[in-house]
């Protein structure tokens, strides 16, 4: 079976997935229930997205891997939770993080890959045995360098302008068509698109 790579990420209105510098706590959330229920519903259908120290409190401690097995991230995105001392920030998922400064034995669960990303997402979509899916976790540069072999996006669309920051996919101009699959609205204002590629 195929493995698809994602991109599941929340996005501004004006396209950013954080400020310039790295800001992401201003994505509004509504209020304390609106907050509840969307990230009740959303933890329960992609419970692979909640990163390990927080899956007992995200109540999917024990939940089984249902859409993704494979974790690739750019050091942006996992610099946060190495900062915090998390070296293993998805220690239920095959981590992999794309980057060419990082030390390559930073922890002993993630694989650090200082070269082509396109090449490794190509490989991890070759591989055989597994039928879930390969998750592309934030990175505006990761996210334009994979372009190509991303089969599907997962975007939540907040309800608020940035003004700057880093955008969603961030690469050369290559328009590339993706088919609205489904929209789902919630009560925060937030929206959750899935496109597949055309």
């Amino acid at each position: 079976m195929t493995v698809y790579s994602w991109s599941y990420v929340g996005v501004t209105l004006d396209g950013r997935i954080a400020g310039p510098g790295g800001e992401f706590d201003f994505f509004p959330q509504g209020d304390a229930q609106q907050a509840a229920a969307y990230s009740s519903w959303m933890n329960t259908l992609y419970p692979g997205t909640v990163p390990t120290a927080y899956r007992t409190a995200g109540g999917v401690a024990d939940a089984p891997a249902r859409r993704f097995d494979t974790v690739v991230m750019g050091h942006g995105t996992y610099r946060p939770a190495l900062e915090q001392g998390i070296g293993s920030p998805y220690a239920h998922l095959r981590q992999y993080v794309v980057s060419s400064t990082l030390e390559t034995d930073v922890d002993p669960a993630v694989t650090v890959v200082p070269g082509d990303p396109l090449a490794l997402v190509r490989d991890l979509k070759r591989e055989d045995g597994t039928d879930l899916d390969v998750w592309l976790c934030g990175g505006g540069r990761l996210a334009g360098a994979l372009l190509p072999e991303i089969d599907e996006l997962l975007f939540k669309s907040c309800p608020v302008v940035a003004g700057a920051g880093v955008p969603a996919v961030d690469g050369a101009f290559d328009p590339t068509v993706f088919d609205v699959a489904e929209r789902t609205a919630f009560a925060n204002g937030i929206t959750l698109t899935r496109l597949t590629r055309r």
